[in-house]
């Protein structure tokens, strides 16, 4: 098979890496970091005027109408500048979620401006017992006249500061780990009921906890149909793996390159320490899972629009445990290789390594993975 990328799709790529060499530098990063808002809004806006926010959704809902292919591509390049921006909690599974469940009316009002990057969501599926498992949920939504009161708490939701809505998970029926009975709501940031708890993440992002207290939200915030949203939720994360492997595979490639560098320049006994066996077949393991990882993420690009299937729930569930355990084996080593430079502050390489461990425990681990792809087989 040719997995070459065709003109279009090379196109796609070949703009947003201009766009990351241009525009993000990592002195820039750590500045966005610190910032009240967390990343960069001219460069979110620059995403959003290149049509890159765009990419995933149909053409009558103001998109390209781009596959898996082209979501993975554009993550790969924000992951090699390591990008904070939430593309990932946004674009790819935020508008997924309301592409999939929303009607007519709310894929009205909200995709135009997500696809525009006028406005940002941000998903609440977490919550501080689930650990990976989205159908864990104990926040509850009680009829109350013609719409619902929510009552809950969403931990960890990337973005959710400054999103301008919220897709949350709430349960309508059925107990606390129960498939049937979750639904999902359209939350906008305003809301009365709802507090933000803002904190910093170990990866240089800004994480929120959602504390939804008695607030009100009317029928039209329901969306899709009332408990019927666990296989929705797993479809769309589905397409956040994908993208998120990705993303991974352009971290780990600027991660070898860094230490490859660094290996061909510091020298010890007056020779470069990539002189040194023992260092010359860590490099070339740390490229081997480089590969393997690559493969993965272009076979879990593949299949992440596909109809969900048991079949796509392998290859998805393989392609996270090999990109999470390749990720994070690059991280490790590439520390030893380094050395005490390796964790320090302001050399870059750190930060792609806590961006990789981080990027491993998103939407599962690879220990979380491999049971899954386990269980499948059976």
């Amino acid at each position: 098979m040719d997995f070459r990328l065709n003109e279009e799709q090379q196109m796609l790529q070949d703009t947003v890496a201009r766009l990351v060499r241009g525009e993000y530098s990592f002195e820039k990063r750590l500045e966005y970091s610190e910032s009240e808002l967390g990343f960069s809004a001219d460069f979110w806006k620059q995403l959003g005027e290149l049509g890159l926010t765009a990419v995933p959704f149909a053409e009558e809902l103001g998109g390209f109408g781009g596959s898996g292919v082209e979501v993975q591509s554009v993550m790969t390049e924000l992951g090699r500048g390591l990008c904070i921006e939430p593309y990932l909690q946004s674009v790819v599974l935020g508008g997924g979620l309301i592409s999939q469940a929303g009607n007519s009316e709310q894929q009205e009002q909200w995709l135009g401006g997500i696809a525009s990057g006028e406005i940002r969501a941000a998903v609440g599926l977490q919550e501080p017992q689930s650990f990976y498992n989205l159908n864990d949920v104990e926040t509850r939504a009680e009829k109350s006249g013609e719409g619902y009161t929510l009552n809950g708490r969403k931990a960890v939701v990337i973005g959710g500061h400054c999103a301008d809505v919220m897709v949350v998970s709430a349960r309508t029926s059925g107990d606390s780990r129960d498939a049937q009975g979750i639904s999902l709501f359209l939350v906008p940031a305003d809301t009365e009921g709802l507090e933000r708890r803002t904190y910093p993440t170990v990866d240089g992002s800004k994480g929120c906890d959602l504390f939804l207290n008695n607030l009100q939200l009317g029928s039209d915030a329901l969306l899709g149909e009332e408990g019927k949203a666990a296989e929705i939720i797993e479809y769309q994360t589905g397409r956040a793996i994908s993208a998120l492997c990705g993303e991974a595979v352009g971290a780990m490639e600027v991660a070898c390159d860094l230490t490859l560098e660094y290996l061909k320049q510091r020298k010890q006994f007056g020779v470069p320490i990539g002189k040194f066996q023992v260092l010359q077949h860590r490099m070339v393991d740390m490229m081997s899972e480089l590969e393997q990882a690559r493969s993965m993420a272009i076979l879990a690009a593949s299949v992440a629009d596909e109809p969900q299937s048991d079949e796509r729930r392998r290859i998805l569930a393989a392609a996270k445990n090999v990109v999470g355990r390749s990720g994070q084996f690059i991280s490790e080593q590439g520390i030893q290789s380094h050395g005490g430079i390796g964790m320090t502050w302001e050399y870059n390489f750190a930060h792609y390594a806590k961006r990789l461990v981080m990027i491993n425990h998103q939407f599962g681990d690879d220990d979380f993975h491999l049971e899954q792809y386990a269980e499948l087989l059976q």
